[in-house]
């Protein structure tokens, strides 16, 4: 069920919410270049266990407001994300893929903090690779002309997602695109978003967001794709050193869209450490 929220500056939101009204609140906030539909499953696996999940379209990207001034550094999605918690007026547990886990930390821990309640952390560590950077970014930049078809876009995305078995029909992909006025298809997010940036990370160095991951102090998972580029092994040690009580899941054979790629073994490991810590009966 789509509602409309408000972020920073005015900005429109949109955001699909499910599970009970009053059940705990889990905002899940896509990573770059994404939209709110990429948590489907995990947002019916939390729905299912009795949560009030809430998959929001960050801004510039889905069906929620571009920025007038193309303002997308992360403090912007922060902010955002701080004024969705002071609308809902509850505790929330976020779920943050890339940027949106790197907003997350951010609204967590830094003032005005938000209520926070638990941290899942989707492929994402304050130390990032700079490959994996570029190969998103590469990806993201390409294709600036648009698509005659869907089944264009779905090449696209096998091309750079090769581990990934290519749907037989690749009408789900439509969500992610948007019809520009000349006919064509195009990525559903403002190409005003990738300029002269890096993912993201350019205005959130490394000790500013391990600051803010250890000054948020709730309970965190961190959960890694088996085969992600962005985020490695030695990553993930470094994170745990700065965050000892962090649990971690490795995601075999998914990448960094861990959601999309192993949407099962994900939702799963979510749900169970959710449940545990901030759920309807015990957190």
């Amino acid at each position: 069920m789509p509602i409309q929220l408000r972020g920073s500056e005015g900005l429109a939101l949109t955001a699909d919410v499910d599970g009970p009204q009053d059940g705990p609140a889990v905002l899940l906030l896509h990573g770059g270049g994404q939209t709110r539909h990429a948590w489907r499953k995990a947002a019916g696996a939390l729905a299912v266990a009795g949560f009030r999940a809430l998959s929001v379209d960050l801004r510039g990207h889905g069906d929620s407001d571009w920025s007038p001034a193309g303002n997308y550094r992360v403090d912007a999605y922060a902010d955002d994300l701080r004024e969705i918690c002071r609308q809902l007026g509850r505790p929330v547990s976020l779920i943050g893929a890339s940027l949106g886990g790197l907003c997350g930390m951010l609204a967590a821990g830094e003032d005005p903090r938000i209520d926070c309640s638990a941290l899942v952390l989707v492929d994402v560590t304050p130390k990032l690779s700079t490959e994996g950077r570029q190969n998103v970014l590469a990806f993201m930049s390409a294709n600036g002309e648009g698509f005659t078809s869907v089944h264009e876009a779905a090449a696209a995305v096998s091309r750079y997602l090769p581990h990934r078995p290519r749907p037989a029909d690749p009408g789900g992909l439509r969500k992610n695109l948007r019809a520009g006025a000349d006919g064509r298809l195009y990525w559903h997010w403002d190409p005003r978003f990738i300029h002269g940036r890096r993912i993201g990370v350019e205005d959130a160095d490394v000790e500013r967001l391990e600051r803010a991951v250890v000054r948020a102090d709730v309970p965190t998972l961190l959960v890694r794709g088996g085969i992600s580029d962005l985020v490695s092994e030695e990553h993930v040690a470094d994170f745990r050193r700065v965050v000892p009580y962090a649990e971690y899941v490795n995601v075999p054979g998914a990448a960094h869209m861990v959601a999309g790629d192993s949407n099962d073994v994900f939702a799963t490991s979510v749900v169970e450490f959710l449940v545990r810590v901030a759920g309807p009966q015990g957190g």
